[in-house]
């Protein structure tokens, strides 16, 4: 019997920072703050799906041939709504009232950009605090022997959530799995983004609270779209991209 290698975690703190030159057996989105929680909500809520953009204009030409009565734009710029979407970035959007059943075309300041740099992985997924449990059973399963967790940072820099986030995720994994720390982090990222996890585990909602996309976010009133979005392990969905760029719940 062939020897099984042993799973690869990869922890890097925004999209373009993913290498260039090769493509991941599985790789994971995490913007905590909002996209990625946003997906999660609206797929539990029921949405069809959602398709995800960087650009603007790609989006509003690929979402008009979609059935009005069943397309809802989604677009963020600076955490506030893009003017003449129906809705911005907050999952508290995603009621069943309002995405059931239909599709979700979405562009956010970083979040959709990150799942679009890693598009091209064997397996795409969308985690964030409030479905890491469902992110990590389903990549303990699967068993791939690598495993980006792409943070999506802020406009190209580092974010404090979305590095919790991955330590999150990522820590879960090293225990699902029982491997050795040195074994299990493909860079010294992981091993950071583990420990920055564990010091905060119990403090979620102030490590929210002190990070600066945080900060935006609650002078933007947003405190409890803060509070929803450091919940962990909320909701079981799994968004899993079935298509290029679109995710739908697995």
């Amino acid at each position: 019997m062939p020897a099984i290698c042993p799973m690869k975690v990869f922890v890097y703190h925004s999209p373009e920072l993913v290498p260039a030159e090769t493509v991941a057996d599985c790789a994971i989105a995490v913007d905590v703050l909002r996209a990625t929680t946003t997906i999660a909500t609206a797929l539990a809520a029921g949405a069809e799906a959602v398709q995800v953009f960087s650009d603007l204009d790609q989006l509003l030409a690929t979402s008009e041939v979609w059935p009005a009565d069943h397309r809802i734009l989604v677009g963020e710029r600076g955490g506030k709504i893009v003017p003449g979407f129906d809705m911005g970035n907050s999952p508290f959007d995603c009621t069943p009232e309002r995405v059931k059943d239909c599709r979700l075309f979405m562009s956010t300041t970083n979040g959709t950009r990150s799942l679009e740099r890693i598009q091209g992985a064997k397996t795409v997924l969308a985690g964030a605090l409030v479905n890491r449990a469902a992110v990590v059973n389903y990549v303990h399963a699967l068993n791939p022997e690598t495993v980006w967790i792409v943070a999506s940072g802020w406009e190209g820099s580092y974010s404090l959530e979305d590095t919790a986030c991955a330590g999150a995720i990522a820590h879960s994994l090293l225990v699902a799995t029982g491997t050795a720390a040195a074994e299990f982090a493909g860079n010294d990222e992981t091993l950071a983004a583990i420990a920055l996890y564990r010091a905060y585990q119990d403090d979620l909602l102030p490590l929210l609270h002190q990070a600066s996309h945080g900060q935006r976010l609650l002078n933007l009133n947003c405190q409890a779209d803060l509070k929803y979005c450091a919940q962990t392990d909320l909701l079981d969905v799994l968004p899993l991209q079935q298509e290029m760029g679109v995710l739908t719940s697995h």
